[in-house]
């Protein structure tokens, strides 16, 4: 039985946030060392973003609000409002941005009607409420009371990547279940001036969107293109674990982000891949050897194998597309050096990161849309997809395109 994710569909914000100048505003700020201009103009030049999108529609340049709670337009001034007050604003927006891309992924399945679907998983961590947007899905989108709800919490970037294991297990489970997976984040509620070079690094990335689909066991319709869900693998790497984290401060949840999360990725990156292709036979099949442990400096035994495919056959060749979670410019390269793949193979994953920054876990199912919506998307191609998040922790998946 196939388990396909149909339907995805994407939702940002109206207000957009031009890169240049967030980063004159935010070098701007009082109370930053020289050295903290530096960084916030480094950062921000490098991101590889243009636009960003946020929900808070006072952080415009011609904003004349009387009373601005997050940015005071007249005095270019960044404000720090307290995590209340950013709570309040993520349950009124985030409400909007759940239910909206819930109902446009209901519109894009004719053959689904909101009652046929039988679980609901949202994913979040950039605020807190309840009842929550899995209870607003199921009032506002006409859901069956009886629809089991899940939402998976405070677990960052990757945390899209489990909702589509957790709907395909459903799904496996039940074949009549059908998955209604949601992801909203509120990343600009949390951003902040600060002479931290993790929270510069932050503030220069983060974002505001949502993203949602459909897991079942129905074939998409004649026409439509889905993605087979075929496996999932979850790798906590040995190292990384104070490098990416996230916290709940009395001024907005606190982000660390180290500089050096890119160079953990390019050192682990192969090994997190590794336990996922070991189970895909089409893959197995081109390995020049077994997969193996590899012995560390210390001596010690890394519990990820290596992955080593037999010539001429590379990982761009075995799988034609990857869906990268962009977390930053310097990820994105990091891994396209690492597994030799080719530039246009990373493009959905860069073009995401240009347009709308990195918007934690929605960001994923992002990627996943370009390239279902690429022309040049085929059925029965591969896609690989990862995102990485605090612990540090990869998520990888395999899928295949299926096309109605």
């Amino acid at each position: 039985m196939a388990v396909t994710l149909r339907a995805l569909q994407t939702v940002v914000p109206p207000t957009i946030l031009i890169q240049e100048q967030v980063r004159d505003i935010f070098a701007a700020q009082p109370g930053l060392s020289r050295l903290a201009q530096r960084l916030v103009s480094t950062s921000f030049n490098v991101s590889g973003i243009e636009t960003r999108h946020t929900v808070i529609a006072e952080l415009t340049l011609d904003n004349d609000s009387a009373e601005p709670q997050f940015f005071d337009a007249r005095q270019q001034l960044l404000l720090v409002p307290s995590t209340r007050v950013r709570n309040e604003l993520y349950i009124e927006e985030a409400t909007k941005l759940f239910v909206e891309a819930g109902r446009l992924a209901l519109a894009a399945c004719p053959d689904i009607r909101p009652e046929d679907v039988t679980h609901v998983i949202t994913v979040s961590c950039t605020g807190f409420y309840a009842p929550g947007p899995d209870y607003m899905l199921v009032r506002e989108l006409g859901l069956k009371p009886s629809t089991q709800r899940y939402h998976l919490g405070f677990m960052g970037c990757y945390a899209s990547m489990p909702a589509l294991r957790t709907a395909k297990q459903f799904v496996e489970a039940d074949p009549n279940a059908v998955v209604l997976v949601v992801s909203a984040e509120l990343c600009s509620l949390h951003l902040r001036t600060s002479s931290d070079p993790d929270t510069i690094v932050a503030s220069s990335l983060f974002s505001d969107g949502a993203a949602a689909g459909i897991v079942s066991s129905r074939a998409p319709l004649p026409g439509e293109k889905a993605l087979g869900l075929d496996l999932f693998e979850t790798v906590i790497t040995p190292v990384g674990e104070g490098d990416m984290a996230w916290k709940i401060g009395d001024e907005g949840f606190e982000m660390i982000l180290s500089t050096y999360v890119p160079h953990i990725i390019d050192e682990h990156i192969v090994g997190a891949l590794a336990p996922l292709f070991a189970r895909d036979a089409s893959i197995t099949g081109q390995l020049a050897a077994p997969l193996r442990a590899e012995a560390s400096e210390s001596g010690t035994t890394v519990a990820a194998p290596v992955l080593t495919l037999a010539p001429p056959a590379t990982l761009s060749s075995v799988i034609e597309h990857w869906a990268i979670h962009p977390g930053g410019r310097s990820i994105l390269d990091k891994t396209e050096a690492k597994l030799e793949l080719r530039p246009d193979q990373l493009f959905p994953s860069r073009e995401t990161l240009r347009t709308n920054g990195n918007m934690s876990s929605a960001t994923i199912l992002f990627v996943m849309k370009a390239i279902l919506d690429g022309p040049a998307t085929a059925a029965e191609e591969r896609v690989c997809a990862m995102a990485f998040g605090p612990g540090l922790t990869v998520e990888s998946g395999l899928m295949t395109v299926i096309e109605g």
